[in-house]
């Protein structure tokens, strides 16, 4: 997300109940596919008896006049929400991979390979270093159930109640940003959720520059998101919303569920911390659905009793390396080549479980089969990695 923050300005909106609508008020609610535009009359007094004729009359031009409104706002909140996918799309649609400079990033649809994501994670602790991690994972059998990016709000089994807070780990490179980005893409191109109305990514990165200053939730949604400039508090509450929070463990804001202050309303100052406190725990916007991501070593920051489903990003099964790169590169010969290299090596076949080193091992392999070059190819992480340096 490399858009500039723009101001934040909160204006100040009519409601569209108005004092005058009282007695006939409209009723917004989510419509099909997760619109929030629909709306229906409520049972209407206007026919009374009691009620004197010029009281009856004006009675029904305030009515008519409110409607009038509504339709108006509606198109106008119709409106937004394509602009912000629109601005969503652009912003997921290309990735940047590694070093590229801004601007030269890869279309996510013809890279992306879907990941080996688990329900639920280790029930220890462990402590040695990632890359040990990984290599006992591609050794043992994985029994947990596997789920696919764009379920992890889904009610799998009878078992499960409603899933609201979901907290993603995974090892650095292991394609948790991807992730949110593959998911916010299909969402704004129409693909999948489309139950839900906004899809509101927030890196954890980008929120550290403002960790000093103080919002409500409604204000740094204009400051992240400027196509929501327009969108006003009570939209928030009867929409269906999903808050995704990218990056936990390079957030510099302190968490403090035990004691912070309680917040309600999505118009109130605070810290970036205390909102997003209050969200998970659901004190703001208790219908709003929270996907949190992180490293394995930051996620003890978010108390179990919060969150309603865990998942583990495992990176690429056996068959999904092989897929990466032959979606990587067109040229099928050479894929098959840089495969049956990687397979050769076990230290790079099981580091491949990684996709950013799938990345890595596909920059070297492919300098290096495709002009003449003397020496082996390498086999060791040490070799490529020192190719890797010369190129970079």
């Amino acid at each position: 997300m490399d858009e500039d923050r723009a101001e934040s300005t909160v204006p100040s909106w009519v409601s569209l109940k108005s004092d005058h609508s009282k007695v006939d008020p409209l009723d917004f609610g989510i419509g099909p596919q997760g619109s929030p535009l629909k709306y229906q009359k409520r049972s209407a007094s206007i026919g009374d008896s009691s009620c004197p004729k010029g009281e009856k009359k004006r009675r029904t031009e305030l009515q008519t006049a409110d409607l009038n409104n509504s339709v108006s706002q509606g198109g106008e909140l119709q409106e937004v929400i394509e602009g912000h996918k629109i601005s969503l799309k652009r912003r997921c649609e290309h990735v940047t991979e590694g070093t590229n400079e801004a601007g030269s990033g890869t279309p996510l649809n013809k890279i992306y390979t879907e990941l080996y994501i688990t329900e639920g994670q280790s029930e220890e602790v462990d402590t040695q270093h990632e890359v040990r991690q990984l290599e006992r994972t591609s050794k043992k059998n994985i029994q947990d159930t596997p789920i696919k990016c764009q379920d992890i709000f889904k009610v799998l089994s009878e078992q499960q109640r409603h899933i609201r807070v979901v907290l993603t780990n995974g090892v650095a490179g292991v394609g948790k940003t991807f992730s949110v980005q593959k998911f916010s893409l299909d969402w704004a191109e129409g693909l999948e959720n489309q139950d839900i109305s906004l899809v509101l990514p927030l890196s954890c990165r980008e929120l550290n520059l403002i960790r000093d200053e103080q919002h409500s939730l409604l204000s740094l949604l204009h400051v992240f998101h400027p196509t929501l400039q327009k969108i006003r508090a009570e939209d928030l509450t009867v929409w269906k919303l999903l808050f995704i929070f990218d990056g936990l463990d390079e957030s510099r804001f302190s968490l403090g569920f035990n004691k912070h202050q309680v917040i309600s309303d999505v118009t109130q100052v605070s810290s970036v911390g205390v909102l997003l406190v209050n969200l998970i725990q659901g004190n703001l916007l208790p219908s709003a659905l929270i996907w949190i991501t992180s490293r394995p070593a930051a996620a003890y920051q978010i108390p179990p009793s919060c969150v309603d489903r865990i998942t583990e990003v495992r990176g690429f099964t056996d068959s999904q390396k092989e897929e990466y790169f032959r979606r990587r590169f067109s040229d099928e010969d050479l894929s098959k080549r840089i495969i049956s290299h990687i397979k050769a090596s076990r230290s790079l076949h099981i580091m491949c479980l990684i996709p950013v080193f799938c990345w890595i091992t596909a920059i070297v392999l492919e300098d290096m089969m495709t002009r003449d070059q003397r020496g082996e190819l390498p086999q060791t992480l040490t070799d490529l990695y020192s190719h890797f340096l010369r190129f970079r």
